[in-house]
């Protein structure tokens, strides 16, 4: 039978130790399926589900993709792969990564809001930048609830801040006392709506819509004169479409990826800082190659040439100096984008 009701949880940095927080206070008889996503680096297995299930007294495992979904589990994303929900399914995806992620928060959160509707629980746990507002408001426009963790009570704040400012919430409490609340909307939850049941097409091989590119994916009016918003994309290069009917800006290229105004700005800075190391790179190498070359002219008696390599070697030294100065100065003026959290 399936579960009741489903319980998703996002989380990025800082998330472990709120996760932790939230399963102690979860009972081992909850009739829901609680789907974690923790943004982790995308290389080597999460050591989460291990973390997780000596947390508390539900059992939490690795998703498999087309696995039934049951009640009195936790089920978390692994890395590298987007989770996703089909009726009672689960279904993994390597689709375009959204904000930098895969897996992500906003994917989980909106399949889970399209599949379970006013049986979705959503949970946003501490983390960076503005990660699962957009799915967020899925949950709460197709009548799921909504619990955040209090920012002062999160490691990094940001993400409950984001969502506590764009969508309205069920509930704002301190990650030990989210796994009470949960338990307490599983029973409210429990009398609405029936669940959805297992049909002919609820099958491991079902479409998952974020592989699909953006003319098939249904946006409403507008799709198809969406507007540009003049930029590319960092991971593709694509061109930037801004997606209409959001609760902040969200921009989308032609093969998928997504961002957040925030993700998109921590990404491009990044974009930015590479490219000016590799610029300094391409000066360093060309005042040494200069300098060689005069070397080289000077052995030969050609004064002349030498003393243009020589110029040449110095102006490229001094715009490599200029260029390092340039480098500090960025990274002194903002503190890097934070690293998501590795389970263990």
């Amino acid at each position: 039978m399936p579960p009741n009701a489903l319980v998703v949880v996002g989380a990025s940095a800082g998330g472990v130790e709120a996760l932790r927080a939230l399963v102690a206070g979860l009972p081992g008889d909850l009739p829901a399926a609680v789907l974690v996503v923790l943004h982790i680096p995308r290389q080597g297995p999460s050591a989460l589900p291990g973390i997780l299930t000596r947390a508390g007294a539900l059992r939490a495992a690795a998703a498999v993709h087309g696995e039934r979904l049951r009640g009195e589990r936790i089920f978390v994303a692994p890395a590298d792969h987007h989770m996703l929900v089909f009726d009672t399914r689960i279904a993994l995806s390597r689709g375009p990564a959204e904000n930098g992620h895969r897996p992500a928060v906003d994917p989980l959160f909106r399949s889970a809001a399209h599949a379970w509707g006013p049986r979705t629980i959503a949970v946003v746990l501490s983390g960076a930048r503005d990660d699962g507002t957009a799915g967020a408001d899925d949950v709460v426009q197709l009548g799921g609830r909504l619990l955040v963790q209090d920012p002062r009570d999160a490691l990094h704040d940001s993400m409950p801040r984001s969502v506590l400012t764009h969508v309205k919430t069920d509930g704002v409490y301190p990650a030990a006392e989210l796994g009470r609340a949960v338990t307490e909307l599983v029973a409210a939850v429990a009398e609405t709506d029936a669940a959805p049941v297992a049909t002919d097409t609820d099958a491991p091989g079902v479409p998952v819509d974020t592989d699909a590119p953006l003319e098939d994916v249904d946006l409403g009016a507008g799709a198809v004169s969406l507007p540009s918003v003049g930029l590319a994309c960092p991971d593709c290069g694509g061109g930037l479409f801004e997606l209409p009917g959001e609760p902040t800006p969200r921009y989308r290229c032609w093969v998928g990826h997504v961002w957040s105004p925030g993700s998109l700005l921590d990404a491009q800075g990044v974009a930015f800082e590479k490219a000016l190391w590799v610029a300094l790179r391409g000066l360093d190498e060309k005042a040494e190659l200069a300098r060689r070359m005069a070397d080289a002219s000077q052995r030969r008696g050609r004064h002349r040439s030498a003393d243009r390599f020589e110029e040449a070697s110095r102006e490229a030294q001094h715009a490599g100096r200029v260029l390092r100065g340039l480098i500090a100065r960025l990274a002194a003026a903002g503190t890097p984008a934070e690293e998501p959290e590795q389970a263990g």
